[in-house]
């Protein structure tokens, strides 16, 4: 059996869960959502010699971010602390701080390097968002943040509360963790239930992407959440938090967008640290890039390749 054969099989042994209380596809919007960990030095180090994570292409090495963006990408992320970048690259870049000990200072200053470089939005923890709200408030710079996150084991009613909390205080992108175990289980009508209180809190006011980790699932797995999550609403499905065992693989990208199609985007994220394997994902179907150790959702505390 082929691929495009197993993901309609799969379909088809769904479609009782999948069709059940449908909404209508929410569609794509470009969003993304990355981190990366803080860099110590000025010059890409990736241009001669090994990456080393630092999560700042977008300023450090334009001419290869350049072609990922050619390539394809609608989105890619960076670091705080990245220096100056081209404006043609900057407004598809989110810019992330998920660290536990991110402090008041910190998200002002992502916010106010959003607003300096013109990148598209910031992502941080729920906590933060009604600062960088009121930072943002009145800009084109977009506030991101994570549900359910880094584990997604809450209940599909502390994530819709969560979302709407998060939209009460001003967000307007939610990065949402599926129900592994739910999944794995095979109980896919809860999986359903968990992102479709999150599609229906955001009400259309929020852009929904829905992280699988696709590092602790099967292949059919992935296509059932992938289905999952294009029938309830969802506008993208991503591959990885950057707290789970892996990142993003050019074959799990592929599956996930010929499982999707083109009805929403696919964002690849986690372990993504040089040209060469981002452009490795915009031809695989990736939508959303996260350049180098830069991805929606990261440790940040750390300066090597680990995580995102």
């Amino acid at each position: 059996m082929d691929l495009d054969q197993l993901i309609a099989q799969i379909t088809r042994e769904m479609l009782p869960v999948l069709s059940a209380e449908q909404k209508p596809f929410a569609g794509a919007h470009p969003v993304g959502a990355g981190a990366g960990p803080a860099a110590s030095g000025s010059a890409c180090q990736g241009v001669t010699g090994d990456c080393t994570g630092c999560g700042m292409c977008a300023g450090l090495n334009v001419n290869a971010v350049s072609q990922v963006v050619d390539a394809g990408a609608s989105r890619v992320s960076a670091h705080p602390g990245t220096p100056p970048i081209d404006r043609k690259l900057a407004g598809m870049i989110d810019h992330t701080l998920l660290k536990a000990d991110a402090t008041e200072a910190q998200v002002r200053k992502l916010c106010e390097e959003a607003l300096k470089y013109g990148f598209a939005s910031v992502c941080i923890n729920p906590a933060n968002v009604a600062l960088a709200a009121s930072m943002l408030r009145g800009s084109a710079v977009r506030v991101c943040t994570v549900i359910g996150f880094p584990l997604g084991a809450t209940t599909p009613t502390a994530k819709a509360v969560e979302t709407r909390d998060a939209l009460a205080n001003g967000a307007q992108e939610v990065d949402m963790v599926i129900n592994v175990g739910a999944l794995k289980s095979g109980n896919y009508d809860m999986v359903r239930r968990d992102v479709q209180g999150v599609v229906d809190a955001a009400a259309g006011a929020a852009t929904v992407k829905v992280i699988l980790e696709t590092a602790l699932l099967s292949d059919e797995e992935k296509i059932k959440a992938s289905l999952i999550a294009k029938y309830a609403g969802a506008d993208f499905v991503k591959t990885s938090t950057g707290f789970g065992p892996g990142g993003a693989t050019a074959e799990d990208v592929a599956l996930m967008r010929r499982t999707v199609g083109n009805s929403m985007g696919v964002k690849a994220s986690g372990g993504i640290r040089n040209f060469e394997t981002a452009q490795k994902m915009v031809t695989a179907g990736a939508t959303r890039i996260g350049a180098s150790a830069s991805v929606a959702i990261v440790k940040g505390d750390s300066s090597v390749g680990t995580g995102y």
